[in-house]
């Protein structure tokens, strides 16, 4: 009885895996990876966040095929860097735009923390938003059709997938929740367990996808970018939301294409 049970620990260990990469799965996409989705809400994504990184290349990794598609057709840098950012828009709903958008119009319409939170939480956009928005986009689509035509264009899309949704873990861990009610709030705080385990596949993706110099440079900008996001909204509203996880992981994206390009 004792030798016919011990077998079924790492079974159980890659069946908990496969749990939760498919939780990742269905918070940060679109995708209907999760039969119970309201595992989420009962705190159980938290235990999930350390599979981000690998949800956020496989995001990378669909926009790279798009991308790839679209240079063989002979399509210039510039509109098949659009068609690929545009695919991994569609797989996740748009949800981090939506974040990045909701939070440019409570910082930048806002006096209050009260008023900024109740901004952010109205679903209609504003100037600071659009402008955002279209930023965000001109930028990421610019540094990476100037990588379009060499094979770190592919790689850029899957470590900047990556790279920029583990900071969220790291905020769900160390920043305060500035409101109590969505789907962020609701999820749980993650243990520092799955903070290493997201940075660790982070750093690994970015390094065998990008090389040690470019590697530790987009791992630097995510962190700034990211850490940046974090550090106004602990200013301006005392803590992080939904919209704040969002518009980390935008700004995040830029900076890392950004850097991809900027290092030799």
């Amino acid at each position: 009885m004792t030798a016919s049970a011990e077998p079924a620990k790492p079974i159980t260990a890659i069946s908990n895996a496969l749990d939760a990469l498919r939780t990742a799965c269905a918070f940060l996409t679109i995708l209907p990876a999760a039969a119970d989705t309201g595992e989420q809400q009962r705190g159980y994504l938290a235990s999930a966040m350390g599979m981000f990184p690998i949800v956020g290349a496989g995001i990378g990794g669909v926009a790279a095929v798009v991308l790839s598609v679209a240079m063989y057709l002979d399509m210039n840098s510039f509109v098949s860097a659009a068609l690929a950012l545009a695919t991994a828009v569609i797989i996740t709903g748009a949800l981090h735009e939506d974040g990045l958008a909701d939070l440019a119009d409570g910082f930048g319409g806002g006096r209050t923390p009260d008023d900024k939170l109740r901004i952010m939480h109205d679903s209609r956009i504003g100037t600071f938003g659009v402008l955002a928005l279209v930023f965000g986009v001109l930028l990421r689509v610019g540094a990476l059709a100037a990588l379009a035509g060499s094979s770190m264009a592919v790689t850029a899309l899957i470590a900047a997938g990556a790279l920029s949704r583990t900071p969220m873990v790291v905020m769900a861990h160390r920043l305060p929740m500035a409101t109590f009610t969505g789907l962020a709030a609701h999820a749980g705080r993650p243990a520092i367990r799955q903070v290493i385990i997201a940075s660790v596949f982070a750093v690994l993706i970015a390094a065998i996808a990008l090389g040690l110099a470019k590697g530790v440079a987009a791992v630097i900008a995510a962190a700034i970018g990211a850490g940046t996001v974090a550090w106004l909204a602990l200013r301006q509203i005392g803590g992080c939301n939904g919209d704040v996880f969002g518009a980390s992981q935008q700004v995040a994206e830029a900076a890392v294409m950004l850097a991809i390009v900027a290092v030799p």
